[in-house]
């Protein structure tokens, strides 16, 4: 069964952030992501997810100074401290919000990056997930990487699926998994159903949009129901997160979900 998950960052911005939980739940969601809960207390979140009986499904370790520009700080050298608390602290968040699981975001590359700039950050980036992966078992969580698109986000440093299936081999823990997002993997590689049948084994949270512009998946170059219908047949159990940007009201862009439960 198809388990659909509202994106908060992106959905419902109609309403104040912690308004969403309330709109999802009435709009037939019975899970939530978002991108990052820190602006507002754990206990805070907690009642809005209880009040509107959702499940936490994702969110994201503190990526450093967003307003900046950066995107993470897992792969970026010299600030190992930092990322080791970025996991206690999202940690600490997922156990008050009894979430499954953490993305880690990698980081950006600098401009003109050399090889051995590229080897710096790769060598920074295994060693970080060794210890945040360790941190998520010991807490009965699981860690994600995400590989994105580089037109969305230049530089960032996961960036394609064969980069991101390497760096799970090479870390080799049970814990870290893989955030499998078709808008990304479709920019950047392509032929998605062979990439989710070869890497089902290791994927831990599915998320979906359409292609090019990220609008509603009912819309683009990526037919969803095929996608859906491989999912199933998988025997994939976990939730698949709208991380889509509506074209005009939230609301009014759900039709494409009603078979799954959602209300336009």
């Amino acid at each position: 069964m198809i388990r659909l998950a509202a994106n908060l960052s992106m959905l419902f911005n109609e309403h104040d952030f912690l308004d969403r939980f309330a709109a999802a739940a009435e709009a037939g969601f019975r899970g939530v992501e978002y991108l990052f809960p820190y602006a507002h207390s754990p206990e805070d979140i907690k009642a809005a997810l209880d009040e509107a009986g959702l499940e936490q499904v994702l969110f994201n370790l503190p990526p450093g100074d967003w307003e900046a520009g950066e995107r993470g700080l897992a792969s970026l050298p010299g600030r190992e401290a930092e990322f080791r608390d970025s996991m206690v602290e999202a940690l600490r968040y997922a156990e008050v919000l009894a979430c499954p699981r953490v993305h880690a975001m990698a980081g950006l590359l600098p401009p003109e990056a050399d090889e051995a700039t590229r080897a710096a950050h790769h060598a920074t980036y295994i060693d970080n997930l060794r210890f945040a992966a360790g941190e998520a078992a010991r807490a009965g969580r699981e860690l994600l990487i995400e590989p994105i698109n580089t037109r969305d986000i230049p530089g960032f440093f996961l960036s394609r699926q064969a980069q991101a299936m390497a760096v799970l081999e090479e870390v080799n823990h049970p814990s870290l998994r893989l955030q499998f997002d078709l808008y990304h993997c479709q920019i950047m590689d392509g032929d998605l159903i062979k990439h989710l049948e070869r890497q089902f084994d290791r994927i831990g949270h599915v998320q979906i949009a359409g292609v090019p512009q990220r609008h509603e998946p009912d819309v683009g170059e990526v037919h969803y129901p095929a996608i859906f219908d491989r999912l199933e047949a998988l025997g994939y159990a976990g939730w698949i997160g709208c991380e889509y940007r509506p074209a005009a009201g939230t609301r009014e862009g759900l039709v494409w979900g009603r078979e799954h439960g959602l209300v336009p």
